[in-house]
């Protein structure tokens, strides 16, 4: 099917970006980062703006650096660039690892990580790997810019606290030097959507959990920090039995959906054997 009539920007900065949106007035502005979400949905007509601002020519949007006690990420680095970026892999690895699991290579290369991030689906699978790592979302506007939280960050379905005007324009991850990481899902052979995933950072001393950050996804309609795992899992044995009894609590403090693709007891089931199986990975 054929998009609805639009018109079209490409601004070259954040700010004249933010200048677009804000002159659009009333009329319906959609945002185009890597557009693998977004195209879908105009091709059905199932969104019909009157506006899309394309972020594609904003160089200050791409790519990572080091950020003293973080990394930064920019907003329109590619899913492909976060599986190989070397900062990412040696202070953020659960982020590679995830971010290997997206798609097909064609979609890795063209999607975006604040794309998806900023999207909010329930199924996508970078989410729940930067709420598990605690990272921190930078969003521009016309007031200047503010940072949140990532438990504050997704608000519901589909649904971020970018608010009307503004963009995320970078991603600030705590450094996890050093600790094990895993990425487990569950989906479709027919496509990569996650029915359910798992992602898991670990850190181990001595052969004893010291700390772990274990996040849920498609567990509700906003990715999910297993908190009753992490708690079950610090000081005990990094064995397989102590981890599958941790792996229990899973589902604890979840709201799982039932569709066409899983019922909610099949989910909190499909939780608690992709937990123990991530975290298990994790502490290697």
């Amino acid at each position: 099917m054929i998009p609805a009539a639009f018109d079209y920007e490409s601004p070259a900065s954040i700010d004249e970006a933010l200048q677009v949106i804000a002159g659009a007035g009333d009329r319906e502005v959609k945002v185009l980062a890597g557009g693998q979400s977004l195209i879908p949905v105009l091709r059905l007509r199932m969104n019909a703006p009157d506006l899309v601002v394309d972020l594609g020519r904003i160089a200050e949007l791409r790519g990572v650096r080091d950020d003293g006690d973080a990394i930064a990420i920019g907003a329109m680095t590619t899913h492909d660039d976060v599986t190989r970026e070397p900062l990412i892999r040696q202070h953020a690895l659960l982020l590679s690892l995830a971010a290997q699991t997206v798609a097909d290579p064609q979609v890795r290369h063209r999607g975006t990580f604040g794309g998806s991030l900023a999207h909010a689906d329930p199924a996508a699978d970078m989410p729940a790997p930067a709420l598990a790592l605690g990272a921190e979302f930078v969003i521009a506007g016309p007031s200047g810019r503010r940072t949140v939280g990532a438990s504050d960050f997704f608000t519901d379905l589909f649904t971020t606290a970018i608010g009307e005007g503004e963009l995320l324009v970078e991603v600030r991850v705590p450094k996890h030097t050093g600790w094990g990481a895993h990425y487990e899902k569950f989906n479709h052979v027919a496509h990569t959507w996650s029915i359910v995933g798992v992602a898991a950072a670990v850190r181990v001393e001595g052969g004893t959990i010291a700390e772990a950050k274990v996040g849920l996804t498609n567990m509700g309609l906003v990715p999910i920090r297993a908190t009753a795992v992490e708690q079950a899992l610090v000081g005990q044995p990094a064995t397989a039995d102590a981890i599958r009894a941790a792996a229990q609590n899973a589902d604890q403090g979840t709201n799982p959906m039932s569709d066409a693709s899983a019922d909610e007891h099949y989910r909190r089931h499909l939780a608690k054997v992709l937990t123990g199986r991530a975290v298990l990975a994790a502490v290697g």
